[in-house]
């Protein structure tokens, strides 16, 4: 079973992607960038993860104003939509517990799960649910990531370029 992203049938709209982008909220750059290599590459990825949010909702969030259920429910729903998970891997993605959560609901939902290193991360960087749950994960190009996002590249390499022993793991989808 192919676990690969939403595709739109029109001519057009070919290359769209709809995506989950799982990462630190200090790297929310690092989404842009991603999304903007992509499109260099003849992507148009779609992503409805989470984005920096307005100054008031920060407070909102500090205080404990917004609840983790509603967190959760909604982060349920935004993963639901996508056809794949991206993992930004950067130096602070392993200390996050909702890039964690994030990945486990993805693998609850049946998703592709790919990490995608951003520059200077490194395996050491890497969630604990992205270690036992990905599918791919590679280096910052446009066609590996692509290929990882549409399961024609289900390999794993380490952040200088180099494979990581092959992993054979068979999924199932819990119902």
């Amino acid at each position: 079973m192919n676990k690969g992203c939403n595709v739109s049938n029109a001519k057009n709209e070919s290359k769209r992607r709809h995506i989950f982008v799982s990462h630190h909220h200090k790297d929310d750059a690092g989404v842009d960038k991603m999304t903007d290599l992509l499109k260099r590459g003849g992507c148009d990825a779609r992503n409805s993860s989470i984005r920096a949010l307005r100054p008031e909702n920060q407070e909102r969030m500090k205080k404990g104003m917004v609840k983790d259920e509603t967190i959760r429910r909604w982060l349920r729903a935004k993963i639901s939509w996508a056809g794949a998970v991206v993992v930004l891997v950067g130096k602070e993605t392993h200390s996050r517990p909702w890039v964690d959560w994030e990945i486990e609901q993805a693998h609850k939902q049946g998703k592709r799960i790919i990490g995608v290193y951003e520059q200077g991360g490194t395996e050491a960087d890497l969630p604990k649910n992205l270690h036992k749950y990905r599918d791919a994960l590679v280096g910052w190009q446009s066609d590996r990531i692509m290929d990882a996002i549409d399961g024609k590249l289900d390999n794993s390499q380490k952040s200088d370029g180099t494979a990581w022993p092959k992993r054979d793991i068979k999924r199932i989808k819990c119902q």
